[in-house]
């Protein structure tokens, strides 16, 4: 049996964080939350995770800030970690621009929840 994949959700928002964990637990996936970017650098420094789903807006750091210091880490296994940005403005970004970021893909908020199954998969299959 495969080892269930790790998933590090950086969001704010419970409620997001509680459909989010309901989808990706329906697939098999563990999911860890981190209500900001420091929690999310702090998750990652103590384990490891498969891929990271990441708000651009949260409190204390940031999605974009919080990404750029992963991209930044010595260990290469974490700093070259799939994230998958999730934003409510897309209109402020293109793909191009979520890459330079660090971003290996986006989410458009409202979740769209097949979209964000899909995404993922892409990523970890």
């Amino acid at each position: 049996m495969n080892d269930s994949k790790k998933i590090l959700v950086g969001e704010d928002s419970s409620i997001i964080l509680n459909l989010t964990k309901s989808i990706l637990s329906f697939e098999n996936y563990q999911m860890k939350a981190a209500k900001n970017g420091k929690q999310v650098l702090e998750m990652l420094e103590k384990e490891d995770f498969d891929l990271i789903l990441m708000d651009l807006n949260m409190p204390v750091l940031d999605g974009t800030t919080c990404t750029k210091m992963i991209r930044n880490l010595s260990d290469e296994t974490k700093s070259k970690l799939p994230i998958i940005a999730i934003t409510g403005n897309m209109s402020n970004y293109t793909m191009d621009e979520f890459r330079r970021l660090g971003f290996d893909d986006f989410i458009q908020k409202p979740l769209d929840y097949d979209k964000l199954l899909a995404t993922v998969k892409k990523f970890l299959s």
